[in-house]
Formats: structure tokens, sequence, C-alpha cells
């Protein structure tokens, strides 16, 4: 399967004369079975108009902030914030000086200000203006900045100069993406479930029982799978966290509507983060109706929840990698190694409230892994986000491995 097969593609097209070129390379990536999305700088409507290129790619092309007919926006921060990639290509000189100092004079630029998706910029222009320094300058500050460049031609030139500067070919652009996305997002193709949050146990209908879990982890953790190229379904208790819009979103509030949810997207899931903190016990007989205070003494019958992770661990498949966490007050190695045979788990994320800046509600996070084919790896004390490339780098391991 293709690495670009139902990825959203904004191409971005300045003005160059290679321009051209781009008919051909949206060609090839349609395809592919690429979504690709053009924007277009005012200039570069000089070199090819917008008619083709949407004929071609399927979609009208952008040019301006709104429509002038309509005074329907252009929403540039949804453009960038939707795309699995960006490319620009060709890239003027102009242009990559505007990418390397945040100028943001027209739709283009105010996309790629707002994307947080790989950037990919394919230079086009004379080789004079290759060679300068600023220009030199421009694309140290953009590989600093995270862009991936795709290497100029060495050619024939407009001006007739022979040189560096010429645009890579369609073919040529299309090899490095693909070559590129397969190695920055190893979980192509790859679906994964993710849990987070608390759970909320009714009392009435004003009441729960629940736990101080802010959903940060697991959120962490269903945004960097979703990095790594896995389609991702994140099954949320109660939590004022958002996932980015590539992310399947299902809100939950008890342990009861939790499992349900996992349990139908178990199956077909190739990796499996059960991150929430799930109550073990909820109340056997919730009123319907707000309780009053009257009695000295109250007391609340309770039974148990659904053992998600267990339940689900049992009938993992060969193919699957299951992740648990495991959050532990004392014996805490113990604790979390049983707890991995128990629930037929192959990692144990083990958190220990022993630890300052670690547990709920705090944006750090201090955890060991335990595995069922090595010896427990401690980690530092660390943002969440770092946690979680930790743990998905364990998971990339593993699903390689399978």
């Amino acid at each position: 399967m293709s690495s670009l097969k139902d990825k959203n593609i904004v191409l971005g097209v300045c003005g160059s004369i290679a321009a051209y070129k781009i008919a051909s390379l949206i060609r090839l990536l349609i395809k592919e079975d690429a979504a690709v999305q053009v924007i277009m700088t005012p200039e570069a409507t000089q070199f090819i108009t917008p008619l083709t290129l949407s004929t071609l790619s399927k979609k009208p092309v952008l040019v301006d902030y709104y429509d002038s007919k309509t005074g329907e926006w252009n929403n540039h921060v949804h453009l960038g914030l939707n795309a699995d990639l960006m490319l620009i290509a060709p890239a003027s000189a102009n242009t990559l000086a505007k990418m390397a100092n945040g100028f943001c004079d027209n739709l283009l630029m105010a996309t790629y200000l707002s994307a947080k998706c790989p950037v990919y910029f394919a230079p086009a222009m004379d080789l004079d203006m290759w060679k300068h320094p600023a220009t030199q300058k421009n694309l140290s500050l953009l590989s600093s900045y995270g862009n991936i460049i795709i290497p100029p031609g060495n050619g024939e030139l407009a001006s007739g100069l022979v040189g560096e500067g010429r645009l890579a070919e369609p073919e040529q652009i299309l090899d490095f993406l693909q070559h590129n996305t397969e190695t920055l997002k190893p979980l192509l193709g790859k679906k994964a479930l993710v849990t987070a949050g608390p759970t909320y146990e009714a009392i009435d209908p004003v009441r729960f029982i629940g736990n101080h879990s802010s959903g940060k982890m697991g959120y962490a953790i269903a945004e960097e799978l979703n990095n790594l190229g896995a389609k991702v379904t994140l099954v949320s208790g109660p939590t004022s966290l958002q996932a980015s819009e590539a992310i399947n979103t299902i809100g939950v509030k008890s342990a009861q509507q939790m499992f349900e949810a996992c349990d139908s997207h178990f199956d077909n899931a190739d990796i499996i983060v059960m991150s929430a903190a799930v109550a073990d016990y909820t109340p056997k007989e919730p009123a319907n109706e707000k309780i009053k205070k009257k009695a000295e003494d109250f007391t609340i019958e309770l039974k148990k929840t659904t053992d998600i992770l267990g339940t689900l661990g049992q009938r993992k498949s060969s193919s699957q990698t299951l992740v648990g966490f495991a959050l532990e007050t004392n014996n805490e190695l113990a604790h979390a190694q049983d707890k991995l045979e128990r629930k037929n788990a192959d990692f144990i994320v083990l958190n220990s409230m022993q630890d300052s800046g670690a547990g709920f509600g705090t944006d750090t996070n201090k955890v060991t892994i335990l595995s069922r084919k090595s010896a427990a790896k401690n980690y530092d004390l660390k943002s969440k986000l770092e946690v979680a490339k930790d743990i998905c780098k364990i998971v990339v391991e593993h699903q390689q491995s399978l």
C-alpha cells in the first residue's frame, strides 16, 4: 500500500517557471490515492492557471483568503491543522525568505504558519539566487525549524545558466515523499485505540465517584501515535482537553460506557493503549433523583466494574500490541509485574505515587515500562509529551517485530 494513500496533502505552488511541472506531480499524487489541496500564490497564477490544477486535483484551487464572489473564508487554520503533510513546490527564493522569517502576506504563508504536519519544500530558482548567502541562510533556518528540503536538480536553467536550482522532477519528488513518509510515519496503515481520563460513576443525577485523572497522558499518547501515522480512536472520560481533528474522539462518562466503546473497536486495532484511570467499583443502584441529606450516616453499596484491560487482554491476537497502565503506592514493581501477567498485556507503564511530579494532574511523569520479553526500563522525570514519545517508540519497535 502506498504511504501516501488517503493522506491529506496541501500543495503550495509559488511563482516560478517550474510551476508547469506541478500538473504532472498532481497526477502522480492522485494516482497514489492522496487527497491534494492546491494553494497558489497570486504570482503562481501567472505561470499556470488554477483551472488546470483544479481539474487535475479534483478540488477548487485556493489563492486568496476569501472568495470575492461569495465572501466565503478560506480557513488557513483548518487547512494547516487538517493536513497530513505540506509540500511547497516550486518554492521560490521569495517564498523561502517568507517561510524562514515568518512573513504572512498570502494564504499559502498563513497556512504554512498554521501547519502542525511535516512540511516539505522543493526549491526552484536561478543558480545565482540559489548560491546567494541570503538564500543559503534561509535554507538553514528552515531546516532548523524541522522543515524538509527536497534538493534541487543540477541542469539547464531558464536563464541559460547550467547548475543547481532546477526543480526536482515530479517522479523524484514523489519518490522522496514516499520514502520520507515511510521513515517519519512508521505506523502508517496501523489502527490505534487509546483510552484517557477518569470515569465518573453516578451516585445520583448530580453526584459521582471519580478520580483526579486529567487525561493529559492519554491525550499525549494519542497525539504521538497520530504523528507516527496511525489512525487513532481515542476513548476519553470527562476532561477539558481536546484532541486534534484527525483523531476520532469518543466521549464517555462511566466505566461501562468506556468498556462498550473499547469493546467495539478492539478487534480492529493493531495498537491498544489503556491509559485511562477507570473506576474499579460503581454504585450498585444509583438514585434516579438527588439524594437529600437526612441521616447522619449514609452507605453506598458498590459493585465491581468490568475489567477492561483484563477482558480485552484475553482475546488479544498475536498481531496486536497491548499496553496497560498501573498507578501504585507500594510494592510497585511486584504489583505491576503481576498485572502484566494477569491482563495478558505486552507492556505495563508503571507510575508510582511515591515519585514527586508523577501521577494525576501534573504536566510531568516518571515511569517504568515493564515488558513480557525484556527487563523493566526506568525513565527519568520528564514532560508527559516526552513520556508519550518513549512509550510510542516501544510500541513501534514491538509492532515492527511482529
